[in-house]
């Protein structure tokens, strides 16, 4: 069935384009534009696919006739989207991490090591610190603050022993207590911000896993403006 569109505006007066529509159903817009036909040109959209296309218009349609308040509608992405972001990312990724477990470290090799009391064999060779190692080496920040309990819990320690692989590949951790991070109102919520203006919101069950399949494991949005991270002790 086919949208009923209406007209929202025009820069070239009642009959010609570039023109703006709004679908009232939806509130998604169309735009009225001259094609963009050169090769070079669409070579360098992202992700067009095939049908798509691109006009071009001025940005007066926009600003006049465009909409004025911000929207900004939660996208639910894969975990393989959210591994790409670390390596698209143009300058920074910071994180907070303020659960007191992840269930996935209980399960790996080395958090066994660390609680039987043993020295943690850590591989500063993987595929993860080789990557991490390449971004930081392009310039790329990679921070992250660790909200510890007094005393700190058992998998809450084991990160801390893991700081020394994430500071070999060029990250900069810092902690913070509990009751600072209350005092300072920090989120009680476990994120990453992307170039200061994305947010990843991870999710977990009551097992402190992350979720996966059909329930979303990770939450991305676009704050209205640039996002700096809370101040930090060491």
């Amino acid at each position: 069935m086919a949208r009923r569109l209406l007209k929202v505006g025009t820069n070239s007066g009642n009959n010609g384009c570039p023109t703006l529509y709004v679908d009232p159903a939806s509130g998604n817009y169309v735009v009225q534009g001259e094609r963009v036909e050169d090769h070079a040109e669409l070579d360098q959209l992202d992700h067009l696919a095939p049908g798509e296309g691109a006009v071009t218009v001025p940005r007066e349609l926009l600003a006049n006739f465009g909409p004025k308040e911000p929207v900004h509608v939660p996208q639910f992405i894969t975990f393989e989207e959210f591994d790409g972001m670390f390596s698209s990312l143009a300058h920074s990724a910071w994180r907070l991490e303020s659960r007191r477990r992840y269930a996935s470290d209980e399960a790996t090799d080395t958090y066994r090591q660390f609680a039987a009391g043993q020295p943690v064999q850590w591989d500063f060779n993987d595929p993860w610190c080789a990557e991490r190692r390449e971004q930081v080496a392009l310039g790329k920040r990679f921070e992250r603050v660790r909200i510890l309990d007094e005393p700190a819990t058992e998998g809450q320690r084991y990160l801390l022993d893991n700081a020394h692989r994430n500071r070999a590949v060029g990250e900069d951790i810092r902690t913070i207590t509990r009751k600072q991070a209350n005092a300072l109102q920090l989120p009680t919520e476990d994120f990453w911000i992307f170039d200061a203006r994305v947010v990843a919101l991870l999710h977990f069950d009551a097992d402190d896993s992350a979720r996966h399949g059909r329930q979303p494991g990770i939450t991305r949005r676009r704050p209205s403006a640039p996002l700096e991270p809370a101040a930090s002790e060491r």
